[in-house]
């Protein structure tokens, strides 16, 4: 996470999946793993704005019903609406200031040979802007690989939604921080992981670090592997001791991509360490031995 978002993607493609709208856009590479950082006076306006939930056109969608429940339950910074737009009401609205948008997109990276594309959750303003592209983003956080189940990260989403709203408040309250600093501050957290409990489940870890037996070699702290009905659990109580895995990766498909691990405050959604890597032989989907021995070591 030392490298910003900004270096490690190169040029990319962003579908808005719910509108059918294709926008092609430059990102660099590292703004995958670091959040964008409004300006000052972009994170004022969106105080001031009402915030769009904007729903799937799919009705067969679990997300449609799941992001409902969890704005419901987690969403506090704004007034909210749930919409769900086609492609012409979407491109009027967007023009309005008085709106914000909580929307879904999809993602890849030109470059990237395997064509993998990520799911994205976007917080972003509403404004006079030719391209969708321009529209001020926020806040982005990856939630999965496009393909796989709803189910690999349902159970997080009220994490996901309290992280945009933590990372709001953060860049509102430290004006200072910036694209290029925000990782660096977010960093100073990984020691404080020392003092709570771990949450992953069997599916976030490597097979070098898959039992807690293997953990306990190179990571001395609490680690519990849960179910994810356990970890919904956790993150709904607010339990201030305790931290979540958030890992992004093709779910054990054949695809050899690349793995996405965030490790966020069940209570207060705050970054405590990132980490990426290609999956390989060497470097199998999940949170792997290396990760381990670095948060163990931060100070």
């Amino acid at each position: 996470m030392k490298k910003s978002i900004n270096n490690k993607l190169k040029k990319s493609t962003k579908l808005i999946s719910g509108l059918g709208i294709l926008v092609i856009m430059l990102l660099n590479f590292n703004s995958f793993a670091q959040q964008t950082v409004g300006t000052h006076q972009q994170i004022e306006h969106f105080f001031k704005t009402k915030t769009y939930i904007v729903l799937e056109n799919n009705p067969l969608l679990e997300y449609n019903g799941i992001i409902k429940e969890t704005v419901k339950n987690h969403w506090d910074l704004t007034d909210y609406e749930f919409v769900t737009f086609g492609k012409n009401e979407f491109e009027r609205v967007r023009m309005d200031t008085a709106f914000s948008f909580v929307i879904f997109h999809k993602l890849y990276f030109n470059k990237d040979k395997t064509r993998a594309q990520y799911n994205f959750l976007s917080l972003e303003l509403g404004g006079d802007y030719k391209f969708i592209k321009q529209m001020p983003d926020l806040c982005s956080i990856p939630v999965s690989y496009v393909d796989v189940e709803e189910d690999v990260y349902n159970y997080k989403m009220g994490l996901i939604i309290r992280f945009l709203q933590s990372h709001i408040k953060l860049t509102r309250e430290h004006p200072e921080l910036k694209s290029s600093n925000i990782i660096k501050y977010y960093n100073k957290n990984t020691s404080n992981i020392h003092n709570k409990t771990l949450y992953v489940t069997k599916n976030d870890l490597s097979k070098d670090v898959n039992t807690l037996a293997k953990i306990k070699k190179i990571y001395p702290y609490k680690v519990k592997i849960a179910t994810r009905d356990e970890i919904k659990q956790v993150v709904d109580s607010h339990d201030k001791n305790a931290v979540i895995l958030h890992k992004v990766g093709p779910e054990h498909s054949k695809r050899k991509a690349r793995c996405y691990n965030s490790i966020l405050g069940a209570d207060d959604a705050k970054l405590y360490y990132f980490s990426y890597h290609m999956i390989s032989d060497k470097k199998p989907e999940g949170l792997l031995a290396k990760d381990f021995k670095k948060m163990a070591k931060a100070k």
